[in-house]
């Protein structure tokens, strides 16, 4: 009987393990969070792991290094750890441009890093924005420092091919950041595709539980690296031991959480599709999304997010109000359902009866249940 070949751990098996110290007796699988402003500095601090609690941290070197192992398993890479998914984004676009450079970022992807734009202007960087997949990312390379972009996006979840992308950035001397919050390692690994940086805020799927903030970076690129600790020792966008621990304590849940929401997604977006009131439906994992071909090809689960529109506003607004499991709170990938619709914060270019919804790991019936009760009340 002949047997596969062995090709390293998979990925739960990984996300358990990752970033564990080797196994000691009476020692913890997983230590404490390091509280420390300071440590014992004896002799040139240059020859001290550890020194000032601005720099660094025993607690961000266990995370820092799971996060590493997920996103680059079979090739050495560096992540850096935020105290935001906002701080881990500014510390890659300020530390790559400069005054005079152009950076293409997406005119549908998250808002929050819209807003950096007119920051970025201000330090002398063009900024140009184009649509997420399409020719429109391509012919904006011309001339460009970085490419930024979210695959899939949010929220409209449309889909770029990575590969692709990558080599036409570098084609151009361009590099290529990836936000891969919506995706997580699990989902895809942007720099096995090409991509100079992956990104992440923590505070989605990868952490879980919806009750930390964090954020970070992923790159091959070890001079890069040392020039994002720069940055955040510099501005102290600096994680807490304690939401460091905890991010890297759900790690080891990370494969069974995704690979619920990515199953219960596909049966509310299946459920969704039935209904007259409900149009504009996204999910990367139906079959006829227009995303779903080159998602299959570059990604291994399709996420916990459903988009899906209304027929105005306050249908809207009476759907979320009637929703009895699924809160209305904005986030995504926690472990309870969420939905919001997106248009109040002014930020995304969606219609007014747009609703992001983040599935969780509830019941996949009694999701689609209380989706369709609301959907009945909201149309009366």
């Amino acid at each position: 009987m002949s047997h596969p070949p062995v090709t390293g751990p998979g990925d739960g098996t990984r996300a358990v393990h990752a970033g564990l110290p080797a196994p000691r007796p009476g020692k913890p699988a997983l230590p404490g969070p390091v509280f420390a402003a300071h440590y014992h500095l004896p002799g040139d601090p240059a020859d001290a792991t550890y020194g000032y609690g601005r720099n660094a941290n025993p607690t961000w070197t266990a995370l820092e290094t799971a996060l590493a192992a997920l996103e680059s398993p079979d090739q050495e890479a560096h992540a850096v750890v935020f105290a935001s998914g906002m701080a881990a984004t500014s510390a890659v676009l300020f530390t790559q441009l400069r005054a005079g450079d152009t950076a293409v970022l997406p005119t549908d992807g998250y808002h929050g890093t819209s807003g950096l734009i007119p920051r970025l202007e201000a330090f002398g960087i063009r900024v140009t924005t184009v649509p997420t997949g399409g020719p429109r990312q391509y012919a904006a390379l011309d001339g460009a420092r970085l490419l930024w972009t979210e695959s899939p996006s949010n929220p409209g979840l449309d889909v770029c091919d990575l590969a692709a992308l990558a080599d036409a950035a570098h084609a151009h001397g361009a590099l290529l950041a990836v936000d891969n919050t919506l995706a997580t390692p699990l989902g895809q690994r942007p720099l096995e595709l090409g991509a100079d940086f992956s990104m992440a805020s923590g505070t989605k799927a990868l952490s879980g539980h919806g009750d930390l903030l964090l954020g970070y970076v992923v790159t091959r690129d070890a001079q890069a690296a040392e020039a994002l600790r720069g940055w955040r020792a510099a501005i102290g966008a600096i994680p807490g031991p304690m939401e460091t621990w905890l991010a890297h304590r759900s790690l080891a849940t990370l494969q069974l959480r995704v690979d619920r929401q990515a199953s219960n997604a596909l049966a509310v977006a299946t459920a969704l599709r039935a209904r007259p009131e409900v149009t504009g439906l996204r999910h990367p994992g139906l079959p006829d999304d227009p995303a779903h071909a080159l998602a299959t090809r570059q990604m291994r689960r399709f996420g916990c997010v459903v988009s899906f529109t209304l027929p105005d506003r306050d249908t809207a607004e009476r759907f979320l109000a009637a929703l009895r499991i699924v809160d209305n709170a904005t986030s995504f990938g926690g472990v309870r359902s969420t939905a919001e619709r997106r248009a109040r914060w002014g930020g995304d270019d969606v219609p007014e009866g747009f609703i992001r919804l983040s599935v969780g790991i509830e019941d996949a019936a009694d999701l689609v249940a209380d989706l369709t009760a609301a959907l009945d009340h909201a149309t009366g």
